[in-house]
């Protein structure tokens, strides 16, 4: 039985399926959004915990002890992640926590982890999450500024510089935009244009008029999150623009091409390996751990996993990793543990965290994609 309590978004709790007490002696707690608007990134990364979850305590759990997983539904909304998070600390008493989807959620539940001595593994974009280090917080996904650098790094290298942004007003977008701009100098890279759209906005095409008539223009990037960028890639289409596009990795899945269709031809974003994994090197260090994870997703689902549930995998594995290591399940151990982390290969990238550095990634772990027949192939560099 997989040893997991699910708690519904609103108040009233849905139990799914809640494993005894007197078995699960190690409490690891999520908030996540399962439901709503970022449910194509909460959804599989809750369905990747369960999975991860039911998996190791078929094995004899941690250390011998099992693990109970205590999910909650946050639909990205920031007060209900923070009233989730004081429940996952106070009530549930929960040894670390695994969750924040969104940057706003997972920055509303930071200052709770910090206060409390928790440690907490976020899954959302923006380098804020990390810069400054906080002391019980890490996170798996690559930053915004990371992004950034690759997307300027590849538009550099096809002999181009002058960039238009179209940028989410959400944390995430608000976020990255605020990060291009800070790193375009030093890339090589001038911004010339400078537009942004709303999270309900169904029509973007006035401010992708706007940077298309501007002078000079050779490519557009859009940082965004949820479905907004699958609004502006069909926007950017409709209105025949031919300056190459680029996204962010915050939209780095199959969802994002099946929302955009075929307006997402030639879109160029960089993404972990988890997109091609027969494209893979034997060699490469994150071959394993990417091909084990689609198997098991895939057998226990039907369907294949993406790059945010391979945020969770990662997240789930490398507290596995520093609860053996520490040999104790002590929200203390755990965090000096994970801090300790080195040469971690997992699907997103290969970690090595330290006091200065809780990301633990380079830029060599990002690979850049395009969308080809519907698909994803990697960017020869």
């Amino acid at each position: 039985m997989t040893k997991t309590k699910l708690i519904a978004a609103g108040v009233s709790a849905l139990a799914l399926s809640v494993a005894s007490p007197a078995l699960a002696q190690i409490k690891i707690g999520a908030s996540l959004a399962v439901t709503g608007p970022a449910a194509f990134l909460g959804d599989p990364e809750a369905k990747t915990l369960e999975m991860l979850v039911e998996e190791i305590n078929a094995q004899g759990g941690i250390n011998g002890e099992e693990v109970e997983l205590v999910l909650y539904d946050d639909g990205a909304d920031p007060n209900k992640a923070r009233t989730f998070a004081t429940r996952l600390i106070e009530e549930d008493e929960v040894v670390a926590v695994i969750g924040g989807t969104s940057t706003g959620a997972t920055m509303a539940m930071v200052p709770l982890f910090e206060d409390y001595e928790i440690p907490f593994i976020s899954l959302a974009g923006a380098v804020v999450i990390i810069e400054p280090t906080k002391e019980y917080v890490f996170k798996t996904p690559h930053t915004d500024r990371m992004a950034c650098r690759k997307i300027f790094e590849d538009i550099t290298a096809r002999g181009l510089s002058k960039v238009g942004l179209i940028s989410g007003t959400g944390g995430f977008g608000k976020s990255m935009r605020e990060q291009c701009m800070s790193v375009a100098e030093e890339s090589g890279v001038e911004i010339v244009a400078d537009e942004t759209y709303g999270p309900n906005d169904a029509d973007m095409t006035p401010q992708l008029t706007n940077i298309a008539g501007t002078d000079g223009i050779e490519a557009i990037v859009n940082p965004g999150f949820g479905q907004g960028p699958a609004v502006v890639t069909r926007n950017y289409d409709q209105l025949g623009i031919e300056v190459p596009f680029y996204q962010s990795h915050g939209v780095a899945s199959d969802s994002f091409i099946e929302l955009a269709g075929d307006a997402a031809e030639g879109v160029r974003l960089p993404a972990t390996p988890l997109l091609i994994p027969d494209q893979l090197a034997e060699d490469d260090p994150q071959r394993e751990p990417v091909q084990s994870y689609i198997a098991a997703y895939e057998e226990q689902y039907g369907e294949s996993p993406s790059t945010f549930g391979g945020y969770a995998y990662d997240a789930f594995h490398l507290l596995v990793d520093a609860i053996e290591r520490a040999g104790s399940s002590d929200p203390q151990a755990i965090r000096d543990a994970l801090e300790e982390t080195e040469g971690h290969a997992g699907v997103t990238g290969v970690y090595t965290f330290g006091p200065d550095d809780h990301l633990g990634l380079d830029l060599s772990s990002f690979r850049m994609l395009e969308i080809q027949d519907g698909g994803w192939v990697p960017v020869e560099q």
